[in-house]
């Protein structure tokens, strides 16, 4: 089956403004709508927020919530100041309900207060390559400050999401809290008790779905980023701005309508499986070089070595990838072995994916008068 145009999504045929469907494995964005558009991203932020915590602190630490944490907006946990959490808890109530009071609590925990974890978390961002990503809040509402306003982009948002199910240490922290579905736990004197319920439909509605988080807020409209798992691809969905109220369905819809998307019209290809043709690797000439015989034409063999690039891609299924042979029809002497000779470019059309390089597999000396005494000496002693 061939990728025809209409099997790619219409910007037209997606309720987000700015949508990316992303190869969790290479990072590469198989579909962009707006990806690099700078933009609010709600409760989305929590997926960094609780991958520093994670990073940052012990989850069987004790929190003590602040005032500022308890005044915190709905939707919240309703934690007072003064009561006291396990760390762990409250990453669940931050991922599962996306209780705004548990992401500050977190934040002041890990940081002493929520400016300075805010940047732990632009750090972290920074880190990753994020190139147009601000965040002011833990909990992703609506911010500004001299800096500019709390935002993100698609493309940073799935980049995000990337080091979290599969880059970073706490990883297989992550997808377990991301993944519950139910959890229940107390406070730390064990004096209140509450039940977490995981928002993220996703997570039923398509098989191989690992993880995700939705957000809302009136700047920012419906957000969503998930990421899904299925025999040998791992996507990524990020959206922004999909709808404002009546139209809480449209992210889902959005979000199947990618996935879909790659899972199809996508194949996985192992470039370290791909090996060049012996017969562009064949010895070239070395000219002045010494050879057998005075006069006779020199050849070098050629190695290849040192892969440098992506180890597979995913790929359109009518796509692919050739190798580009960049290397000297000849030589001069003197060569030594390992000398870089060119190199062959692993090529999807025009977009250079990895290279190996080339280089010599033996060392041959340039002509010169002892040599040719040698030559001519060995001739008189044959005779």
């Amino acid at each position: 089956m061939r990728v025809r145009a209409q099997d790619v999504p219409a910007e037209s045929e997606l309720y987000a403004k700015s949508a990316v469907l992303m190869d969790a494995d290479s990072g590469r964005i198989l579909y962009e709508k707006n990806g690099h558009e700078a933009m609010a991203n709600a409760s989305t932020t929590k997926i960094l927020t609780c991958i520093v915590a994670l990073e940052n602190c012990d989850p069987a630490s004790v929190v003590t919530v602040s005032k500022n944490a308890a005044s915190q907006p709905k939707v919240h946990l309703g934690m007072h100041e003064g009561q006291q959490f396990y760390l762990r808890d409250l990453l669940y109530g931050l991922m599962l309900e996306s209780y705004n009071d548990c992401a500050v609590a977190i934040a002041e925990f890990a940081a002493g207060e929520v400016q300075g974890f805010a940047a732990l978390m632009n750090a972290k961002a920074e880190e990753l390559g994020c190139e147009d990503s601000y965040f002011i809040t833990p909990n992703g509402l609506d911010a500004k400050d001299d800096a500019g306003f709390h935002h993100t982009t698609a493309a940073d948002l799935a980049k995000i999401m990337k080091y979290c199910i599969k880059e970073s240490l706490k990883s297989d922290e992550f997808l377990e809290i991301t993944r519950t579905a139910q959890y229940s736990f107390s406070d730390a004197e064990g004096k209140c008790t509450y039940q977490c319920t995981n928002h993220n439909a996703f997570l039923q509605m398509m098989e191989g779905a690992l993880s995700g988080k939705t957000g809302f807020t009136g700047t920012a409209g419906y957000c969503y980023v998930g990421a899904l798992q299925r025999e040998d691809k791992t996507l990524i969905v990020a959206l922004l701005a999909c709808g404002w109220p009546n139209n809480k369905t449209y992210k889902w819809s959005d979000t199947r309508k990618l996935m879909n998307y790659g899972l199809e019209q996508f194949k996985k290809i192992d470039l370290l499986q791909i090996e060049p043709d012996e017969a562009e690797l064949a010895p070239i000439e070395v000219r002045d070089g010494q050879g057998g015989k005075i006069g006779e034409t020199v050849y070098l063999k050629l190695v290849v070595r040192n892969y440098a690039g992506e180890e597979s891609i995913l790929a359109p299924l009518s796509s692919e990838v050739t190798l580009r042979y960049e290397i000297a029809d000849r030589l001069y002497a003197p060569v030594k072995s390992g000398d870089y000779i060119g190199k062959i470019r692993y090529m999807l059309g025009e977009e250079t994916l990895a290279e190996r390089c080339v280089v010599a597999g033996e060392t041959i000396g340039k002509i010169d008068y002892p040599w040719c005494l040698g030559q001519v000496l060995r001739l008189l002693w044959i005779e």
